[in-house]
């Protein structure tokens, strides 16, 4: 028989299933801009296909014809996470700088598209501030940028890559499955810490001492959303990944396991991938999503490799 939590249980097992579909509160702000950076950039909007607009930072690389559009994790934003600050630092303290991954691109030769996914940033809030964390309508949101740069003369012949880490990864290789057609002439894909919600839902929910009731957790994340938790994973959509993939991820993170992320990689088709495991004995998530912009160069190796 099904353990049966107390109410107090099913409480806080409807409250964390809230959260994890659902970007409620405070967004994180955004306090860098390429400027920042010695980057010139133009503010940008596109709009997806049901109607929510996303703000955008196109950074251009004089004479170059090679174009990065990059997104971010959940409770993230095109910034990166101000985790130095109250209250966010209360949720994970590490502030993390996107704009170093848009400087290195840059200085490589790159333009770089970057967006704020639904409700986030500077893009709109969905109804009910719906989240999938990228397993829901969050792929709109990566067409959205592709039919943006298709719209613009000056970017629609320009050689594509991706850099996608997280839910914003998610989102991409959810967008891969329901349209592949965007991706047939995608050179790269940079994925920092690709997830399986329903692994880091296993993980969290042990932690707070109530993974026996996973099950009644599930019901809970299909009642608030309509999404099935056991789908909200990289690995049923790992096949469709046709392109040349880079993943990184830190091995001691503590709200997964390796095996997700190392089955999601032996998943992928193409053998023209790669896989860097950060092993310095910090367990916080968060630093995976700077390794990029603190040791970019195998980045722009891969990126150069394929989009040259």
């Amino acid at each position: 028989m099904t353990a049966q939590p107390t109410p107090d249980q099913l409480a806080t097992l409807k409250a964390v299933a809230r959260g994890s579909v659902s970007i409620d509160g405070e967004r994180a702000p955004i306090l860098e801009t390429p400027k920042d950076y010695g980057m010139e950039h133009e503010d940008v909007t596109f709009t997806a296909d049901d109607g929510i607009k996303l703000a955008a930072w196109f950074i251009p690389a004089e004479g170059s014809n090679k174009l990065i559009i990059c997104n971010h994790p959940a409770t993230l934003n095109r910034y990166g996470f101000p985790g130095h600050m109250k209250p966010w630092s209360d949720f994970q303290n590490v502030e993390v700088k996107f704009g170093k991954v848009h400087k290195a691109l840059h200085d490589a030769g790159y333009n770089v598209l970057t967006y704020d996914l639904r409700n986030h940033g500077e893009s709109d809030t969905a109804p009910d501030n719906a989240w999938g964390q990228g397993f829901a309508d969050e792929y709109k949101d990566v067409l959205a940028a592709f039919d943006y740069v298709k719209s613009q003369d000056t970017l629609k012949d320009m050689k594509i890559g991706l850099f996608n880490p997280c839910a914003g990864g998610g989102a991409a290789i959810h967008a891969m499955s329901e349209n592949p057609e965007y991706f047939e002439d995608v050179k790269a894909f940079v994925c920092a810490q690709p997830a399986s919600i329903n692994v880091m839902s296993k993980v969290a929910l042990a932690g707070m001492g109530l993974g026996e009731f996973y099950d009644t957790f599930v019901q809970e994340v299909e009642s608030v959303r309509g999404l099935n938790l056991n789908e909200m994973t990289p690995h049923l959509f790992a096949k469709n990944i046709k392109m040349p993939t880079y993943i990184v991820q830190n091995k001691d993170d503590v709200w997964t396991v390796p095996e997700d992320v190392q089955t999601t990689f032996d998943l992928l088709p193409n053998p023209d991938k790669k896989l860097h495991w950060i092993e310095d004995g910090d367990t916080r998530r968060f630093i995976g999503y700077n390794f990029f912009g603190e040791h970019p160069e195998t980045m722009i190796e891969f990126l150069d490799k394929h989009m040259s």
